[in-house]
């Protein structure tokens, strides 16, 4: 027994070491080229993508990512596929990529709203239509239910927005502990995730083959760093509840609004968040993409954009142009090396 435990302690001691040795490799090799600004002491990273100078009036699209990711998700599926029709705003979520989460420490949709709209407000973005995939589509709701007069029309992508049967995977319970998680995220979650990305991008992308250098253009070693797979599994782990309140509020939501589910989706059930959107927001449309999985923003991207197009025309019909953007806080450039 006295030799298990010495052997499992330098086995733990050996990830230990390849994990800290890994999380500062990876910082090194990534590092923020977006904008980054300060919203209420927690720092927010972004792109911005101008529209053309014609087009500099129409409404901001603003693109929250969904769970195990970050801006550069949304940035590899849209940022060049509107044509410079709209400005176009990409942000890393509170916790992931190369934003913090908020100084408070909570989880919900509804925290990470306070940090995305304060984030909008600084940019003096007046009119936005917000458009989030997976669990970025309960933010996108947060954020629509916070700010109504700024945010004009909603796109949820593959959302998840209700209660859902079961619970989460069992290595984000364990990640989201207080002790436990601190110790696995710094030991196993490295070297285990790390050898896992092709498995996990199979699953999100069926039916469909990932899309070729996937992985390197998202910058999925940034996931496994302890504090953003903590963060992650936190956000994942506390959605449950937190939809369960939120859900009851969405009539509320009176914006113009498209719900785009595949047919194929095998990690958020339509069934169950689209139907249940359909069902509660008061000016919704559904657009269903045959044979389309969990990632459509890459494998089905014409037809989103052309969803978005009409949504947009929508909006502007309604009164909700926007003035320029940046008609508030400058951003703050990211330092370079």
């Amino acid at each position: 027994m006295i030799t298990f435990l010495i052997v499992l302690l330098a086995a733990a001691g050996l990830f230990f070491a390849y994990s800290l040795f890994r999380a500062g490799q990876i910082s090194r090799t990534y590092e923020p080229d977006g904008h980054l600004a300060e919203v209420d002491g927690a720092q927010m990273h972004y792109h911005f993508v101008p529209a053309s100078e014609a087009a500099s009036e129409q409404p901001v699209l603003v693109f929250l990512h969904g769970a195990s990711g970050n801006a550069y998700d949304m940035k590899l599926a849209f940022e060049g596929a509107f044509g410079g029709r709209y400005p176009l705003l990409f942000i890393d979520r509170p916790g992931l990529g190369f934003s913090q989460r908020s100084r408070t420490g909570q989880n919900t949709p509804e925290s990470q709203a306070r940090l995305i709209t304060g984030l909008l407000e600084k940019l003096g973005i007046e009119s936005a239509i917000v458009v989030g995939h997976s669990l970025g589509g309960a933010v996108t709701a947060a954020v629509g239910l916070a700010v109504p007069e700024r945010v004009k029309g909603l796109v949820f992508l593959a959302p998840v927005s209700h209660v859902w049967p079961g619970g989460v995977n069992w290595y984000y319970t364990v990640a989201a502990l207080p002790v436990i998680g601190w110790l696995f995220s710094r030991t196993l979650t490295i070297p285990v995730g790390e050898r896992l990305v092709q498995q996990m991008l199979r699953h999100v992308f069926h039916p469909d083959p990932p899309v070729e250098g996937y992985a390197d253009a998202v910058r999925v070693p940034l996931l496994f760093r302890p504090e953003s797979f903590r963060s992650n599994a936190a956000d994942i782990c506390s959605l449950r509840q937190a939809v369960r309140q939120q859900s009851a509020h969405y009539g509320h939501l009176d914006q113009p609004t498209l719900i785009i589910t595949g047919t194929k989706d095998a990690v958020v059930w339509p069934s169950i968040h689209c139907e249940g959107l359909l069902q509660d927001v008061p000016d919704a449309e559904l657009l269903m993409l045959g044979a389309a999985g969990h990632m459509p923003q890459h494998t089905h991207t014409d037809e989103i954009v052309s969803g978005i197009d009409r949504l947009v025309a929508r909006v502007v019909a309604s009164g909700g142009k926007a003035k320029a953007v940046g008609t508030g806080a400058e951003p703050e450039p990211v330092p370079t090396a």
